[in-house]
């Protein structure tokens, strides 16, 4: 396969473990992203990531047959002339071709089609639905085992109120990125890299029920830094749920919580 121009296929929303089984399947791949949710990874890191992704004009392709666009995109287009796909990859109008009838419908003109079989965690195989359900409860380590990495966002610093400040934890402040699976709201270890360095780090993610937010927002304590990070993009990385959030009665209340949360990690 080493010198044929290989296309990998997929939706790849989150490029979990399963997902890199196909993208690794030849050499100097394209990677097709075909419905870009990006749900599990944003779209910023993915393109960091996977320098050779490309995506999909959705609108372009989505009422095209299978037929077409076999004919139109992946060889007209990109010069495909080995294809890799899941198993259970789907394409076409109404979905109604299968990675076995792209499979039968090419290898007949010479060009190589490369199924890959799914591969299981837990018994299960691995699924971008099914991480989604894992964040969503808050089952961190078990999503970020079938990811193959932590579940990671980036966003711009924001201003908060300064609560944590006032306590001895200052935070930085982010909004969740959109689209994005949003993780079940509590506290978590975390990781967090500034300028190219890594922290620990603990991070809120939610409303804050004791004082209400209109939206969630994830505030994250970085152990051992200092400085203002207004207005700069900071990558955090969720490592573990430690804790539900906590309705607090009184500024003290939270600092004896957020001292025991760091404590907790350290």
């Amino acid at each position: 396969m080493e010198n044929r121009k290989a296309i990998a296929l997929g939706d790849f929303d989150g490029m979990h473990r399963a997902h890199r089984t196909v993208v690794t399947g030849a050499e100097n791949v394209t990677i097709y992203c075909v419905n870009n949710r990006f749900t599990l990874l944003q779209k910023s890191i993915f393109e960091r990531r996977y320098p050779n992704a490309v995506f999909a004009d959705f609108n372009k392709i989505k009422n095209m047959n299978g037929e077409d666009f076999v004919n139109k995109i992946l060889v007209e287009e990109y010069g495909a002339e080995t294809l890799l796909c899941g198993f259970n990859f789907r394409f076409g109008k109404n979905a109604n071709w299968s990675a076995a009838d792209l499979r039968e419908y090419l290898e007949k003109r010479g060009i190589w089609v490369r199924i890959l079989e799914h591969l299981d965690y837990d018994g299960e195989p691995i699924s971008s639905s099914r991480i989604r359900e894992l964040v969503k409860n808050g089952e961190i380590v078990k999503a970020n085992e079938m990811l193959g990495y932590p579940f990671t966002f980036e966003n711009t610093v924001i201003r908060g109120d300064a609560r944590g400040r006032k306590v001895g934890f200052p935070t930085v402040n982010q909004k969740l990125p959109e689209g994005l699976c949003i993780p079940k709201f509590g506290v978590y270890e975390s990781r967090c890299e500034v300028d190219g360095k890594t922290y620990k780090s603990f991070t809120n993610i939610g409303i804050r029920p004791s004082w209400r937010l209109e939206e969630p927002l994830a505030e994250t304590h970085i152990f051992g830094f200092s400085g203002e990070l207004y207005g700069k993009t900071v990558r955090v990385e969720l490592v573990n749920y430690l804790r539900e959030e906590k309705t607090f009665s009184s500024l003290d209340e939270l600092k004896a919580q957020l001292t025991y949360d760091k404590s907790s990690i350290i």
